[in-house]
């Protein structure tokens, strides 16, 4: 997933649920996911062999390679009656530290024809990014382990996971509709890979009902799953409840844009889902290990996914794209900053005033200030902050070394706290 390293995201947090259309029962699966299944999946993808599976790297065309025979073992058809992958050369713009780079890498597609002689001419597609940062310090939150192995194991190796678990699903009990399952790369480059896939689909764009995307789905805690593009069709909001039937608590966010492939789909007006259960302090980190995956979590998340992606495969109408209003864009820009707080926001904090902190990072200026994960920070250097965007803007609107009150309210109470703000990677 591509966060920002301080803040880790400006996510449009337009949480509003358009209508509620008419919801199909959905039909259980033949098969329930199988946690051992995503557990063994995610140890291989996000082990030491495959480097942390950055595009154009050898451990990313293993992946590659290790998608596409899952997928050949379903009996899925492929791009081309001998191959899954889709090759491009990902060329990332240069960043601070690199010179421009041109890495040839491939998305990985497997399609299930629909069970009805109309709307298999439609699809869902199911997708996830494969691609990790390897040894890149670029875009790493501890620039200070060098060359060390980021592998990755919820970014995104659990996304991967899941959709290789749900096409095993559906081989077994196929819907309507036909559905494509999209294994990205270069995602961390800048969203390369799903940018590549729309320009060259293999079908029509226009036949493309929806896009559900998963993100960083391997850590669901508290029951907590995070679901973006919630309005991005009238009838999400209803579908998501049926298919949720109280399992998990649904925090939705309404805005199709965001921080990861499902934004290549919105673009082009295609409805999307982005599944995902949070940040947390190994995010971009090489301590984003496989022993650290909630694997029954994640399956419960691959279950109301299933659910979900029957309703929209056997349903008689599309569902009804809409383009939501986007929140206004924050003034102070955080490229080419590197302040550093050490605080892992709450990207599911939409009901409370201030911005809620999920997390802080041991011995980072947050941490010796006394800041504690539950915090919710309400002023920020004298600003007020009422969401995420307004707490990013009051952060990015200081430099490393600046002395600033932060006041949060714990408990009830209202503290003020003085930080001394850090430079990343110092």
């Amino acid at each position: 997933m591509r966060v920002h390293p301080t803040v880790f995201a400006l996510c449009a947090a337009a949480a509003a649920a358009c209508g509620s259309g008419r919801v199909t029962t959905a039909a259980a699966p033949i098969a329930a996911p199988d946690s051992a299944r995503i557990r063994s999946d995610i140890t291989y993808l996000a082990s030491d062999r495959l480097e942390g599976r950055r595009a154009g790297t050898p451990g990313n065309d293993s992946a590659a390679a290790y998608i596409a025979h899952r997928y050949r073992a379903l009996g899925l058809a492929g791009l081309t009656p001998v191959s899954y992958l889709q090759p491009f050369v990902a060329r990332p713009a240069a960043g601070p530290h690199t010179a421009p780079e041109s890495l040839p890498t491939q998305n990985v597609v497997a399609m299930l024809a629909g069970t009805d002689s109309v709307l298999r001419n439609q699809w869902i597609v199911i997708g996830a990014h494969f691609d990790h940062l390897g040894r890149s310090t670029e875009g790493a939150l501890d620039p200070e382990a060098g060359d060390a192995i980021r592998n990755g194991a919820d970014d995104n190796a659990s996304g991967t996971a899941a959709v290789m678990e749900l096409a095993r699903l559906f081989a077994a009990a196929p819907t309507r509709r036909s559905l494509m399952f999209v294994n990205f790369s270069a995602e961390e480059e800048g969203l390369l890979g799903s940018a590549y896939f729309v320009e060259h689909a293999p079908v029509s764009l226009d036949s493309i009902d929806a896009m559900v995307n998963f993100d960083m789905v391997g850590r669901l805690k508290n029951d907590r799953l995070i679901i973006y593009g919630v309005a991005t069709a009238s009838e999400f909001p209803a579908l998501l409840d049926s298919a949720n039937g109280g399992l998990v608590k649904i925090f939705g966010q309404g805005d199709g844009f965001g921080p990861s492939d499902q934004s290549s789909f919105y673009a082009k007006n295609v409805p999307v889902l982005h599944f995902f259960t949070d940040l947390h302090e190994d995010y971009h980190k090489a301590t984003d290990d496989a022993d650290k995956i909630n694997a029954s979590g994640e399956a419960t998340v691959v279950g109301i996914a299933e659910r979900v992606i029957r309703d929209l495969g056997d349903r008689p109408a599309r569902v009804t794209f809409v383009r939501v209003p986007s929140k206004p864009t924050v003034a102070a820009s955080s490229e080419g900053t590197d302040v550093y707080f050490g605080s892992i926001p709450d990207m599911a904090a939409g009901d409370v005033a201030g911005e809620r902190l999920t997390g802080i990072t041991p011995g980072s200026p947050a941490d010796k200030a006394g800041l504690k994960a539950g915090d919710v920070v309400v002023e920020f250097g004298g600003m007020p902050v009422t969401d995420l965007q307004t707490y990013s803007q009051a952060l990015y609107a200081h430099r490393p070394g600046d002395v600033v009150p932060v006041v949060v309210v714990r408990d009830g109470r209202r503290l003020t706290l003085t930080v001394t703000l850090g430079r990343r990677g110092g």
